[in-house]
């Protein structure tokens, strides 16, 4: 029987229908995988604590005008009704505030227990969701008297190039932080306290010398009571940094954004965007492929109908009948999956190779991802073509046409 349906379908098969469905069924199939394959490559290089995957983030400040250093213009702080101003954007997701010491701080930092330098400096606060950092390490308790302290990669640039070279010191890597101490040295309301700074990590999105909420509230209520805790600058997680209404918001309120995270955020957006274009068009292409197999398999079912139906007349069950188109439209999609695995492969490898080349600390990916998808793909176009080509004999079966 199945020699026999075999012989009826190589005498209307077209080679040039089906290898028009091959070719761009296994070009689809490779550009979605290589779509989500290099996504998943290149995120790692993103989404370290510089944040440039993660969620557009922009520092925001009133501008300073001359009026305002006089004294007889504006306030330079946000107040509530500034803040839920923002908030209540279409741009906005959210809003934190930054909280800064309002009391003298002191700070005595050292390498390996030897005292370096000495210095007056500040401390700021965010809430925690945006710090970016390690936040199993961004606790404060006052009866252990450890400050938890994040400090801008820039500082680490630099205390390397700058002050360690000059000063004969050992440079210090983003993975020594432990070798850093600090003395911090709290002095207001007529009292002092000495405290044990841990430097924990850096980061690119904060450029301040940030410290954990809950020690800038304790600090502030022991050490400045009566302080003005109004914030002078804001964190704001926006939906689409290139969103016109952003700039347009900004220049109409007199605002300043810090370090053109704007223009960052626009690219970030646009590799995004790209992303999911070209996967949408290996999809499309997909899509259009399974469409001419699809045509394929009908037309040469129309051209055997008068044979087909004589089969299921003598006995043939309709499975048996459907079963060797079935075959070759599954064995295609399986020999496409195949093919399409082999081609990232040696892909990968090459831009990998490239990636390594100019990130050599990046680390290797895993093509887990790409294999579910590839694997959930010829899944569900199979059992899209082998129910069609089903249901097309069983209306010969049933004398439907």
């Amino acid at each position: 029987m199945m020699s026999l349906v075999w012989k009826l379908l190589r005498q209307h098969i077209s080679i040039a229908q089906f290898a028009g469905f091959f070719f761009a069924n296994l070009f689809g199939m490779f550009i979605v995988l290589l779509g989500l394959q290099f996504y998943n490559d290149v995120k790692p290089l993103f989404s370290q604590e510089d944040g440039f995957l993660k969620p557009e983030y922009l520092i925001v400040s009133k501008r300073i005008s001359g009026m305002s250093v006089l004294g007889a213009g504006e306030s330079c702080g946000f107040s509530e009704k500034d803040v839920n101003d923002i908030t209540s954007q279409p741009f906005c997701k959210s809003v934190g505030a930054f909280t800064a010491s309002q009391y003298r701080v002191v700070c005595s930092l050292g390498v390996n227990g030897v005292a370096q330098m000495g210095t007056d400096m500040f401390f700021e606060s965010v809430p925690d969701r945006y710090v970016d950092t390690d936040l199993s390490k961004w606790k404060f308790n006052p009866e252990e008297g450890v400050v938890p302290i994040v400090l801008p990669r820039t500082y680490l640039a630099i205390y390397n190039f700058g002050f360690a070279q000059s000063q004969s010191l050992p440079k210090i890597s983003e993975g020594l932080v432990g070798m850093i101490d600090m003395v911090v040295v709290l002095r207001g309301n007529g009292q002092e306290q000495h405290l044990q700074g841990k430097v924990i990590g850096f980061s690119s999105r904060l450029n301040t010398i940030l410290v954990p909420e809950s020690f800038i509230k304790w600090s502030n209520a022991k050490f400045a009571p009566e302080a003005d805790l109004t914030p002078n600058r804001l964190i704001v997680e926006v939906k689409n940094p290139t969103d016109d209404a952003i700039v347009k918001y900004i220049n109409q309120h007199n605002l300043e954004l810090e370090n053109d995270k704007l223009d960052a955020g626009k690219a970030t957006y646009f590799l995004r965007v790209v992303t999911v274009l070209v996967m949408c068009i290996g999809m499309l292409i997909s899509i259009l492929s399974f469409y001419i197999l699809m045509l394929s398999i009908y037309l040469l079912v129309q051209k055997n109908t008068e044979k087909l139906r004589n089969l299921l007349l003598i006995g043939y069950s309709p499975v048996r009948v459907s079963l060797p188109y079935q075959l070759l439209t599954v064995g295609m999609n399986a020999v496409v999956l195949l093919l399409s695995f082999i081609i990232l492969y040696m892909v990968r490898g090459y831009y990998m190779n490239t990636l390594w080349a100019m990130f050599p600390q990046m680390q290797d990916g895993s093509l887990l991802p790409a294999f579910c998808l590839g694997f959930c793909l010829f899944a569900v176009v199979s059992i899209i073509n082998i129910l069609a080509v089903r249901n097309r004999v069983m209306k010969i079966w049933n004398r439907k046409e």
